[in-house]
């Protein structure tokens, strides 16, 4: 029978307690969505309050449209918050309420706005018509590029709303808060999310850190948030836009560019395909290194398996890997590589952001990249449960992700295949050396087809669209991180213990010793 394509864990991983590296960056701490009127919803503000819970530090959140102009109405790929109109004589009027709901949601569950400064209020748009754009699955992607995406037609009207918003936040929510966000120029300004030319991006760029930095000095302005460097142009305008900043000496705090996977239906089956995203990674990362700014900050701040999260399995059948264990295989496997790939070019990952939330008030499990349903978790965020449970110093670990601290050694293994394909399980071991203990306990986490998975569940019950209470109730508790059965005390020989692990095809396990 031929290897699966794709499938990355060996026969056997060993692990040696005394040879620890860097303190672990919870660099996967960092979700985003297009929709911010979603934030402060129902599910929303739920969803928000377990992802600040599953982090040992403050979890950051960067979404779209946070100036767009609209009633706050929310909707596919839209969002709007009316920061910025003109009366009818044309005068500036400044409204941050909705702006406010959306990042007082976050403070209060204490996690920090990534604002991504964007997009164009309609009233400085040099193209606003049209403007409010109704797209759903199914119609053409380029139809939501709209007047929200030009350039501003006074640049001077658009700094000083910059300026203004930045000085309501200090003041709202005070120096030493805003001075730990991140302020982001645009999104993909490289494709049609950006209308202007190159050289007005980089105008903009250079208008608004300004803005930001006569708001507050303190606060970390970067970008240019690109789309993935693998393409040739995309990795030109990474280039360019470091160059242009080294050049005017234009403040910059962070680089931020996308990495996207792009799977596909292969005689009837979804396989993934990773390879263009780490290659986004890589050649992103070499780009930054062979900069002036290879020490700064690096943030993905959008890191996926593809491109449209709003995209359901309907439409795009290539998608319905998001309701099922290969999305949290996927995501365990990729970022773990990704975590090599910064060691490997030495540079400073801050920070990559799953561009995945939550679509209020659509179908059960209906296949959009969210990381819960209807208020009920998926599998894949019991991946980002998993690392943030996980301490101390980074271990070499080959195909795995391991971590330890003076108590505790935890290890992510998974059994990732890209073809969604039925198989045998796979049959490893964990050899751990060195352990400073002669008895430890031994708690496993499991995510597979019948732990951590709400999505199995649902099906049993015949994938009800309106589950009864109690359904309900079952469905919540099923998408809660689970062990794989109960803790156990195992006793270590000459500071080693070998454990065995049987991984079911797509399952991620999470061995966590505590000594």
């Amino acid at each position: 029978m031929a290897q699966p394509a794709g499938q990355t864990q060996p026969a056997a991983i060993s692990i040696d307690y005394a040879v620890q590296g860097k303190p672990l960056n919870p660099f996967w701490a960092y979700f985003g969505y297009d929709e911010p009127n979603y934030t402060y919803m129902h599910d929303g503000k739920k969803l928000l309050t377990e992802l600040s819970a599953l982090s040992p530090t403050p979890v950051y959140v960067r979404c779209h449209n946070l100036l767009t102009t609209g009633d706050g109405t929310p909707a596919l790929k839209w969002g709007s918050t009316n920061a910025y109109t003109e009366d009818a004589n044309g005068n500036p009027v400044y409204d941050w309420h909705i702006v406010d709901s959306i990042f007082d949601t976050y403070i209060q569950r204490g996690m920090k706005p990534l604002a991504e400064i964007g997009f164009m209020p309609e009233a400085l748009s040099t193209h606003p018509e049209p403007y409010r754009h109704h797209w759903k699955p199914g119609v053409r992607y380029d139809s939501i590029y709209t007047g929200w995406a030009w350039p501003p037609r006074n640049y001077s009207r658009w700094a000083t709303l910059i300026e203004k918003w930045v000085r309501h936040c200090v003041q709202r929510y005070g120096e030493k808060e805003v001075a730990t966000w991140l302020w982001e120029v645009w999104n993909e300004p490289n494709i049609s999310y950006w209308k202007g030319t190159e050289q007005e991006y980089f105008r903009l760029y250079d208008t608004t850190a300004a803005a930001v930095k006569r708001a507050f000095p303190s606060a970390r302005i970067g970008g240019p948030a690109t789309t993935g460097p693998s393409w040739d142009k995309a990795a030109r305008w990474l280039r360019d836009f470091l160059d242009q900043c080294a050049q005017t000496n234009t403040p910059l705090d962070f680089i931020s560019f996308h990495a996207k996977g792009s799977p596909k239906v292969v005689e009837g089956h979804v396989r993934m395909n990773r390879k263009p995203q780490l290659s986004d990674v890589s050649n992103g990362f070499a780009i930054v290194k062979a900069s002036p700014y290879k020490n700064l900050p690096i943030y993905i701040t959008e890191c996926d398996p593809e491109g449209c999260a709003a995209c359901g399995m309907a439409t795009n059948p290539e998608n319905a890997y998001r309701n099922s264990t290969m999305y949290s295989s996927y995501t365990a496997a990729s970022f773990a590589l990704i975590a090599d790939l910064a060691d490997s070019f030495q540079v400073n990952l801050a920070g990559a952001i799953s561009w995945s939330f939550e679509f209020e008030g659509q179908k059960w499990f209906d296949g959009f990249r969210d990381l819960a349903t209807n208020g009920v978790d998926k599998p894949v965020l019991n991946v980002f449960r998993m690392f943030g449970m996980m301490r101390g110093n980074r271990i070499p670990a080959g195909n795995a992700f391991a971590a330890a601290d003076q108590h505790s050694l935890s290890v992510m293994v998974w059994n990732y295949t890209d073809d969604d394909l039925p198989g045998e399980p796979l049959m490893t071991s964990i050899t751990l050396t060195h352990l400073p203990a002669k008895k430890v306990k031994v708690t496993h986490y499991r995510i597979d087809g019948s732990h951590s998975n709400a999505y199995e569940v649902w099906k049993k019950m015949g994938s009800p669209q309106n589950p009864t209470p109690a359904q309900y109730r079952q469905l919540e508790a099923a998408g809660h991180l689970q062990q794989l059965d109960a803790p156990q005390l195992l006793t270590v020989t000459n500071g080693a213990l070998t454990i065995p692990v049987t991984l079911p095809r797509q399952a991620v396990s999470l061995i966590k010793l505590a000594f």
